[in-house]
């Protein structure tokens, strides 16, 4: 029995059911844990979405910025982008049951035997596992809850950009969700920088990969995430980024969580043009 990890999947069905080959997937024995973003910008959202779901407590897929998306879009809280791929979705005949069942997805998951932690993006420096784990229960909570739409009204933007447990309402919310499915840099006092995208050396002056932080509450997990496609890979000790560019015509990357983590990688071609890596 096995557990493996995978990248942002983001449509790109054909490459996902290549890589479970190439492993040797076992769905009556082996667990898949999906990185967030199994959705849109690749042509087969609408599969990906029902192969996931189909696959029960055999799967945990962690929210992604573009679930998200999909969760606003198909609620009427957010219009759809040029590049946007998700018609499908919108209109197939389960689309409700799909997107409901998306937005109970969690935001972080955390398996005590492996030492393992699961997020979209990552985690600011002022958090360890135990507030962590806290503040994806509170969004959670609030994303499954009878006022969710009202939420997803406000969930867009990019402050409060520091973290303050007197933190309350929607900005408080929203800290949350932008740390665990959009986070790539903040500075050394945990001031998110939510612009700046690109590769580390990129981005704006004083700013910090979040997992580059001194002595952030964090360092002593293990944390795998997606999200960052222009990050590369990396061999930061904990750190397990698996985004790595499949929709760019980069990898789609499965992780076998275990004692001494082995990566195992898909070439894939691409579904868009490249453009450097250009982040979502």
């Amino acid at each position: 029995m096995a557990v493996y990890a995978i990248g942002d999947v983001q449509g790109c069905f054909d490459e996902l059911q290549a890589l479970l080959e190439q492993i040797r997937y076992e769905p009556a024995h082996d667990t898949l844990w999906f990185c967030g973003d199994l959705v849109n910008r690749g042509n087969k959202s609408l599969e990906t979405l029902r192969f996931v779901r189909s696959l029960g407590e055999r799967a945990v897929a962690v929210l992604g910025n573009h679930d998200l998306h999909l969760i606003a879009t198909a609620n009427g809280d957010r219009p759809s982008k040029g590049k946007d791929t998700l018609d499908a979705v919108l209109a197939a005949p389960d689309r409700d049951e799909l997107v409901d069942w998306l937005r109970h997805r969690p935001l972080l998951h955390h398996d005590a035997d492996s030492g393992f932690t699961l997020v979209h993006a990552g985690l600011p420096p002022q958090w360890d596992l135990q507030l962590a784990q806290a503040c994806a229960h509170e969004a959670e909570s609030v994303l499954r809850g009878p006022d969710y739409r009202d939420f997803l009204a406000n969930m867009y933007g990019n402050k409060p950009d520091h973290w303050d447990e007197a933190l309350t309402g929607h900005d408080r919310t929203r800290f949350m969700i932008n740390c665990f499915t959009r986070l790539r840099y903040c500075d050394p006092d945990g001031r998110l920088n939510l612009v700046s995208k690109g590769p580390p050396g990129t981005q704006t002056d004083g700013y910090l990969p979040w997992f580059e932080v001194p002595q952030r509450n964090s360092r002593n997990m293990r944390i795998v995430f997606g999200h960052w496609s222009t990050l590369g890979k990396r061999d930061d000790p904990g750190i397990y980024p698996l985004d790595h560019g499949c929709l760019w015509g980069g990898e789609l990357t499965a992780l076998e969580i275990g004692p001494k983590p082995v990566y195992h990688s898909l070439n894939c071609p691409g579904q868009q043009q490249p453009k450097q890596f250009v982040e979502k």
